[in-house]
């Protein structure tokens, strides 16, 4: 861990804002990197009810070109100076933050928890949990 990048999801919520904040806290510990992963899951909502003009791949493209653009504003947007790697790729978030995680040999996942609980954590998968529960290396969880 302690010579290894360490890999941030983010969905550019206040949150994941707070669990990157604990990123860079580890990172200049460890004088290691930090890489930003956003990953843009499948469309649903009135936000790309387009679908039915585009194709998949323009879609994609789309939704791409827009997470990109949202990742640049994230990071500009950041109290403190930082030189992050950043990533964008498409898929299930658990799935594509754990291939992520093992295709760099990430020493520490950082990621955020939204608490949710209840009715709202039936509805809401808990992308963090899954990630701890499925992770080959230490995973912290932030709220």
């Amino acid at each position: 861990m302690r010579s290894k990048q360490i890999l941030c999801p983010t969905d550019f919520s206040e949150t994941a804002s707070h669990a990157i904040s604990y990123a860079i806290e580890m990172a200049n510990l460890y004088e290691v990197g930090v890489r930003l992963l956003h990953v843009v899951d499948k469309p649903f909502g009135d936000k790309h009810t387009r679908v039915l003009a585009e194709t998949q791949d323009q879609l994609n493209e789309r939704m791409e070109k827009q997470a990109a653009i949202e990742m640049q504003q994230y990071i500009d947007s950041m109290d403190e100076y930082f030189p992050f790697e950043s990533a964008i790729c498409h898929g299930h978030p658990v799935e594509q933050i754990l291939v992520t995680a093992k295709n760099m040999d990430a020493g520490m996942i950082v990621i955020a928890s939204h608490g949710r609980t209840g009715l709202n954590h039936f509805l809401n998968p808990n992308t963090a949990e899954k990630v701890v529960n499925k992770a080959h290396c230490p995973v912290l969880v932030v709220k």
